[in-house]
């Protein structure tokens, strides 16, 4: 939620000195002028910066996104300095349906790096999304599913996010299997900047990886050389003659608190002090365009009695969700009680008058409701509350900023922090930003939502298709297993 400069300070202060990126958020809502801002707004960054062109804007038909990304805008992306391959190839049933649009982007980076988005899948499926040309998978939520990926010929990326933390189960697996990591790699997906302060990223990952029994080397490869060459990246991840002199000193192995940076034998924050603050164009702003609703968009009373209905199960520690369901009659109650959440999505880009409703459980959320614009991967408006009035609040209060996180409880704003570029990223300082990303989150606990679950990017995820089980984009409630609506 920071702009490149920012961000990549923080992560420099971790001594990570490469990026490898997927800006499909950025994509979805401004295509490739934001990927191209993002390239731009780190060019003269002390950090090697990469970026993988989004594959899937939007991720799938079942939802609207600002813009629609095909091969040939693509290609226009193709040169450009800093550009390694195609991000994560998210639709997965176009890839083994032979889509001819998701093929064409394929072919497109046949010689390039692709990386993959291939949850739960297995067996021949798993077989063919890989004889694909696909490299990398970073969606393993047990050790099972990465051993797989692994033996079918992926790199796998080791996820530990804000919301889906799934190191500890491939780690210990690693471990107790005395299998080879040179396949293997840490990332994020998604982390929020509080505390990539607090603990970095990837320092973070490898810190916990040897807590968890992997030998210390074993670990920094997993950060540094394998990540370096699963991405083609020669030249980095090493120190040896010849190699670029990215270094980070640290004060031992199990602490990993960094006391020197370089970056080309140099330190980094000696750089940073003469880099100017990347200018955000005024076409990156201005991005929330919703149609009219009215307040009775939200009322529980469009639930029939007599009928049964799917509810999205969260699960803490994960952006899965379990499905459930619940009969008509108890909605309006359970709501009023606090023990289930309406969902909506409201299509944001062009005021389509697209509104998803569905219900979800598990959230915590007592009274009020919850509001953010970054609602993956299309980013529409998404809100989670109790009860209509509250919900309308907080989506009129993003309107009116433009984008970001807000908090509503008794048909007023408790609190609303602006990512006005694109409706996703602010321009304000860490040392700004941080604290009231702090101050939102501890606000969304003491309104019930549960400290095992990230109040912002849990709910984000809620509104992304290509993640099992339940999802709700603006065109409805998704059954994101099976690919099709549900009805209800």
């Amino acid at each position: 939620m920071a702009v490149p400069q920012n961000y990549c300070g923080e992560e420099l202060r971790w001594g990570v000195t490469t990026l490898v990126t997927d800006p499909h958020e950025i994509a979805n809502v401004a295509g490739g002028e934001g990927v191209r801002y993002m390239l731009e707004a780190t060019r003269e960054l002390p950090i090697n910066y990469y970026v993988q062109v989004p594959s899937c804007v939007p991720a799938t038909p079942f939802e609207h996104a600002g813009c629609v990304m095909e091969a040939e805008d693509m290609e226009e992306l193709l040169n450009l300095e800093g550009v390694l391959g195609l991000g994560e190839m998210m639709n997965v049933p176009g890839v083994l349906g032979s889509d001819a649009s998701v093929h064409a982007k394929i072919d497109l980076f046949k010689d390039r790096i692709i990386d993959g988005h291939a949850p739960m899948v297995s067996g021949k499926a798993l077989q063919a999304y890989v004889g694909c040309g696909i490299a990398t998978d970073h969606e393993s939520i047990s050790w099972e599913e990465a051993k797989e990926k692994l033996r079918a010929g992926l790199a796998v990326l080791v996820r530990e996010g804000s919301a889906s933390r799934n190191l500890n189960d491939i780690i210990e697996g690693a471990v107790r299997d005395k299998i080879s990591t040179r396949r293997m790699a840490f990332c994020t997906d998604d982390k929020h900047l509080a505390d990539i302060r607090r603990e970095g990223t990837i320092r973070h990952c490898v810190r916990q990886a040897i807590a968890l029994g992997l030998e210390p080397v074993q670990a920094i490869q997993m950060a540094t050389i394998n990540a370096a060459q699963i991405f083609g990246l020669r030249k980095l991840g090493a120190l040896a003659p010849g190699w670029q002199a990215d270094v980070l000193v640290v004060d031992d192995l199990s602490n990993l608190k960094p006391e020197h940076v370089f970056h080309k034998g140099e330190e980094v924050w000696e750089k940073l002090k003469v880099v100017s603050q990347a200018i955000v164009s005024t076409d990156l702003r201005g991005s929330v365009n919703v149609a009219d609703f009215t307040e009775e968009v939200f009322s529980p009373a469009q639930f029939a009695v007599d009928k049964e209905y799917p509810v999205l199960e969260i699960l803490p520690g994960q952006i899965f969700t379990e499905r459930g369901s619940v009969n008509g009659k108890e909605v309006a109650s359970l709501l009023e009680e606090g023990k289930l959440c309406m969902l909506a999505v409201l299509e944001r880009h062009h005021a389509t008058g697209n509104i998803g409703i569905g219900l979800m459980r598990g959230y915590g959320l007592r009274k009020g409701a919850v509001a953010t614009t970054v609602a993956h991967d299309s980013h529409n408006l998404i809100v989670a509350g109790t009860n209509a009035r509250d919900m309308y609040v907080a989506a009129q209060e993003l309107i009116r900023v433009q984008g970001g996180y807000t908090l509503v409880s008794e048909g007023a704003v408790v609190d609303t922090l602006p990512l006005p570029i694109c409706g996703l990223m602010s321009d304000a300082p860490a040392e700004e930003l941080i604290p009231r990303l702090d101050e939102i989150t501890a606000k969304a606990w003491a309104m019930g939502v549960p400290r095992d679950i990230d109040a912002y990017i849990t709910l984000s995820f809620m509104a992304l298709p290509v993640i099992p089980k339940l999802r709700v984009t603006d065109m409805g409630v998704f059954d994101a297993e099976y690919f099709t609506f549900m009805e209800g």
